[in-house]
Parts: structure tokens; sequence; C-alpha cells
């Protein structure tokens, strides 16, 4: 009788266990379910105002402050590291980060490697010279070195025409070195955003605008590795037009660009 009971207790003790076990198991799944995903996404380093640190060494600019406002509104987290832009491209393409956003103009070539969001941007490409300089067209860029970054509509639009107009070009990793480049006459001009040349002089650059030139550029995306992330690229749409629908959008680029 002895051994019997044992047994049974010895049973009933392993049935206890078991349950408790799976207990513990679907309460772990149930709460990882609804724990948000976090996601790592890239950016460039300066590109203000897109992104850029502030005087309180803060990182902002519209780029910035949109992936908040639409990670809120999504319900998701993310870690935002700021690499520079060619560094950026290259993470999500490695599978170091999950998305990027960076001022990056939607190309057809890009679209071999990335799926992007809706648009979120459109920039046009103008001119930026020297306080002084003299350079009032394109025509007084004949014979002299022109400056660009490296893997923008500037740079584009700057190698489009650099034959017609007889003028050579430098590469620069970032606007900041591109501008002081110019300022100091090295080269004579540089191509670069709209937005971005507008901000600056109105930061402080001794650079000008000859004649507030504008060309056409090409509209700005959120991208995600080629196949990859469709869930993140669908809630960055989804917030996005939510966004866009309820001002804050309107507010963040105002705040940046007025």
């Amino acid at each position: 009788m002895k051994k019997i009971k044992k047994v049974m207790v010895l049973a009933t003790t392993l049935a206890l266990a078991i349950t408790t076990v799976g207990c513990s198991s679907s309460k772990k799944e149930e709460s990882s379910s609804t724990e948000a995903k976090k996601y790592t996404i890239a950016t460039d380093t300066v590109f203000a105002p897109f992104e850029f640190t502030d005087a309180s060494n803060k990182f902002v600019g519209i780029d910035v402050e949109i992936l908040d406002a639409v990670a809120k509104d999504q319900g998701f987290e993310y870690e935002l590291n700021s690499l520079g832009f060619d560094a950026a491209l290259l993470a999500v393409e490695a599978g170091q980060a999950d998305g990027v956003i960076a001022g990056m103009s939607i190309t057809d070539e890009r679209k071999a490697k990335f799926d992007f969001s809706e648009a979120y941007y459109q920039a046009d490409v103008t001119m930026g010279v020297a306080q002084g300089s003299g350079i009032a067209s394109y025509d007084d860029l004949a014979g002299k070195a022109v400056a660009v970054k490296t893997g923008t509509n500037g740079a584009d639009f700057a190698k489009s025409i650099a034959d017609k107009y007889g003028f050579t070009i430098t590469e620069f990793a970032d606007s900041p070195t591109m501008y002081q480049d110019v300022i100091v006459g090295n080269t004579v001009a540089c191509f670069e955003d709209y937005p971005v040349m507008a901000y600056n002089i109105q930061q402080g650059a001794k650079m000008e605008i000859p004649g507030d030139i504008k060309e056409a550029g090409s509209s700005y995306g959120f991208a995600v590795s080629k196949g990859k992330n469709a869930e993140l690229l669908a809630m960055f749409n989804k917030g996005l037009a939510n966004i866009k629908a309820n001002g804050t959008y309107d507010k963040i680029v105002e705040k940046y660009t007025k």
C-alpha cells in the first residue's frame, strides 16, 4: 500500500509541475506578443534641417521628428543610429539596420536595392556660392571646380550639367565640409537641396543663392532593404498618412523651414 501511495503522490506532483510549466509558457508567450517591436533605424549625421545636432547637443530635424511621430502613431519602438548617409544605406543592405530615413531621394537606381515608403518631402535643387563671389549663373562656372555631397540630388544635377557648362566636380561626404570648401574659395559653388541650403544660410553660413535658383529635384522616402521589413514599411506609410491628416506633419516641417 505504501508503494502504491508513493506512486500516486509522485504522479500527482508531476502532473502539477507540467501544468505549472504550461501556464508559465502561456503567460510568457502572451506577454511577448503584447510587447512593441523595436526597430533599428539608420540616418545621416549632418543634413540640416532634416537631421542634425542642435545647440543642446540633441539630435533633431524634420526626419527625426517625422519618424518619432510615426512611431508613436503606430505604436512601435525604435533606436536611431546616426551613421552618415553612405554608411546608413550600407547598414540597411547588410541587415544591421531595419530602415533608413536620411533625406534619401527615391530613384529608380535605389529601387533596385530598397523598398520605399510614400514620399514624405519634395525637394528642389539650388546652387550656393560664397557671399560676394561674383558667381551669378551656371555660365560663370566654366573652368572652375564645383562642390557636391555624394549621393544627393545636388550631386546628380551638377553631374548632369557639368559638361554643358564646363566645370569639374569635387565630392564631399557631408554638407558642412562642402559649404566650408566653397566659403574659403577652394570651390566656387555647390549644389544642394534647396531647404538644406536655405536653412544653413539662415543659420549664418556665409553663402548666398544667386538669383534664387531652383531646379526640379526629387522626393524623399523612408526605405527598407528590398523584400524585407514590409510590416515596418506599411506602418510608416499608415503613420505618415495619419500625421498629415491630423496636422502634425505640417507643424514639424514649418518648425524647420519658416
